[in-house]
């Protein structure tokens, strides 16, 4: 295992890349979007993306990042996760991680750096996996109606409307969503908008201006699907590390 510190300006985007060990891409501070094919993830402080070996993907930063990444080997990464995943950073797992940063990549086993990353590795195991994770479909009529909701989420079509659009009976739409996504449309909807809204709160854009941008009536019924799903109101999900 070895480690990297690399700090990003606002708005950075390192493009579509991939690295032939397992990566821990974790933020001390600053948002992260990361994308793949597999769809798209936000990362925010305390939390952490698991990126398996070989898998391609960018990483945008919403503002300026403090990037500490964590590489395993394939032989140290033997049953940890084969697929993207945001997830939970522990408090221990958090200054292990920055303790990582201080070590050489030629420390032995039986050495103290080697047994603080021998526990960081055990860490690894146990990280409990987060639901901000946004599921792109491959169909071609899906992955438009997508965008287009990307593009303006306070769009309230509903999925009858959007189906009359592609020319696609709307229980064809609802059953070809659940087979490429695992999600009805409106469960992707309201995941969509609620990645992007994380986005903009991370950016320091207010509650209210949020909340109507991601098409809800009012800050209060915004404020309920959010608590609803991550647990805390917006106001305290970033002064607290969620």
């Amino acid at each position: 295992m070895s480690s990297r510190a690399v700090d990003f300006p606002a708005g950075h985007i390192r493009p579509l890349h991939h690295h032939s060990v397992a990566q821990l891409i974790y933020a001390v501070d600053g948002v992260m979007v990361i994308s793949s094919n597999a769809g798209q993830w936000i990362v925010p402080p305390t939390q952490a993306i698991w990126m398996p070996a070989h898998t391609a993907h960018t990483v945008r930063m919403v503002n300026a990042v403090t990037m500490r990444t964590l590489y395993i080997q394939p032989d140290a990464a033997h049953g940890l996760p084969q697929r993207c995943h945001t997830v939970a950073i522990s408090a221990l797992l958090r200054q292990l991680i920055l303790s990582a940063m201080e070590i050489n990549d030629d420390y032995t086993a039986d050495s103290r750096d080697g047994r603080l990353m021998g526990l960081l590795l055990d860490e690894l195991n146990f990280l409990p996996v987060l639901p901000l994770h946004l599921p792109l479909p491959t169909h071609p009529h899906l992955a438009a109606i997508c965008q287009q909701i990307l593009e303006a989420p306070d769009d309230k079509r509903t999925l009858d409307e959007w189906a009359q659009v592609i020319g696609i009976d709307a229980r064809t739409v609802q059953r070809t969503f659940a087979q490429q996504v695992s999600m009805t449309f409106g469960q992707w909807r309201k995941q969509a908008r609620l990645l992007m809204a994380l986005e903009r709160l991370a950016t320091g854009q207010s509650i209210l201006d949020v909340a109507l941008s991601m098409g809800y009536d009012s800050p209060s019924a915004f404020t309920a699907m959010f608590k609803k799903q991550l647990g805390v109101v917006p106001s305290e999900y970033f002064r607290i590390g969620a």
